[in-house]
């Protein structure tokens, strides 16, 4: 039996997700704590609830040999935040309606580093096939929003932000979304969407931020909209969570760039500067990387800039929140392992050695930075 690919996908507070990967039909236990379960491959989930949190729990997978860092001998549910919960809410990013190619790099030639990865002949195309996917496993938790943080599009057409309007629509008025930089190549006026915008949810002030400069990869934050959430956050009362689709320049950087993939540094630092003078902004979410990572800055009271892996490749996630009067979590779920999805699990794994085979390490990051509790 040879098990590859094993990754703890998700810790929650009373829940622990194991993917890998067999040749088909093999039968493979898994335990974590003292549970087990038997699952079928060749994709398989183990899925483990009703676990105690913040306790450290034995993990072992059948046949699973070596020191592995996505694998780890034990994994610790995540504490609970104190007080009563409330708003539970989830987030997609980069979901690219209308691509074709995957782990495409301008300039580059696949031989150099590939694979490039295309739907095969009778399928459909792939970003639908995971946005679907994510969408009917959203929709089984019943959230109380959904906010799409960006690259709605892969060209900013019509008829791509038409096929992810008519996809998402599903959620009706708990649906909240804003342009990334893929949405603002032929039009610098789609998917504005009125950005910046503010959402309470059940007391939770969900502030919505356009980081997008219209013909460019790069992200900035208007002064304007830095202005506007500093007023926000100083007329509500509870906690304020801060999306974009662009992540932060790093403020500890000792050099500074004029062409920064994420945010300007000086765009970058304004914002960090409303962190650092409202106490209850708790969070920045955004994707546009294609990763999980979390960075922390003394300057910034040590809240969370986040950066969330995206939906159309591997390894095809969406995020859930859930706030509580004393802290909220963040917990990060591989798509296909909430509600059955074959298909989008088979293309995750399809897409895991983009890039020459670097990323796996890249896009799925830490588990730490997947999945957190941050108390307040």
């Amino acid at each position: 039996m040879a098990v590859r690919d094993a990754e703890i996908v998700s810790v929650g507070t009373e829940t622990v997700v194991v993917t890998f990967v067999t040749d088909a039909d093999e039968r493979v236990t898994t335990r974590v704590g003292g549970q087990e379960t038997v699952t079928e491959g060749p994709v398989h989930v183990a899925t483990f609830a009703d676990l105690v949190p913040e306790v450290v729990h034995e993990v072992e997978v059948e046949g699973h040999r070596g020191d592995d860092p996505h694998l780890p001998p034990s994994v610790r549910t995540l504490p609970a935040p104190a007080g009563r919960l409330l708003a539970h809410f989830a987030t997609v990013n980069d979901v690219h309606f209308g691509e074709t190619e995957c782990g495409v790099i301008e300039g580059v030639m696949e031989e150099e580093f590939g694979p490039v990865l295309r739907a095969l002949p009778g399928e459909p195309p792939y970003p639908l096939t995971m946005n679907l996917a994510a969408i009917a496993e959203i929709d089984s938790t019943n959230p109380q929003g959904v906010v799409v943080k960006g690259d709605l599009t892969c060209r900013g057409t019509e008829e791509e932000y038409a096929a992810f309007c008519d996809a998402y629509g599903v959620f009706g008025a708990r649906l909240h979304h804003v342009r990334g930089n893929h949405d603002a190549m032929l039009d610098a006026t789609m998917a504005v969407n009125d950005a910046p915008f503010a959402i309470d949810v059940g007391g939770v002030t969900l502030a919505v931020l356009d980081t997008v400069l219209p013909g460019s990869e790069q992200g900035r934050l208007a002064g304007e909209q830095v202005h506007w959430l500093d007023d926000l956050a100083s007329t509500v009362t509870g906690p304020v969570m801060v999306f974009g689709h662009h992540h932060v320049w790093d403020l500890d950087a000792e050099t500074r760039s004029t062409k920064y993939f994420g945010i300007a540094p000086d765009d970058s630092e304004a914002l960090a500067a409303v962190v650092a003078r409202r106490e209850n902004v708790v969070g920045y979410f955004a994707g546009h990387t294609h990763r999980h990572r979390v960075r922390r800055f003394d300057r910034a009271r040590d809240v969370p800039f986040v950066e969330v892996g995206c939906t159309k490749d591997y390894p095809g996630v969406w995020a859930e929140y859930h706030v509580y009067e004393g802290g909220y979590t963040q917990t990060v779920h591989r798509i296909g392992t909430r509600v059955p999805a074959p298909a989008a699990l088979e293309w995750t794994e399809r897409t895991r050695p983009m890039f020459a085979g670097l990323y796996r390490d890249y896009a799925l990051g830490s588990l730490a930075e997947r999945c957190f509790t941050q108390a307040y």
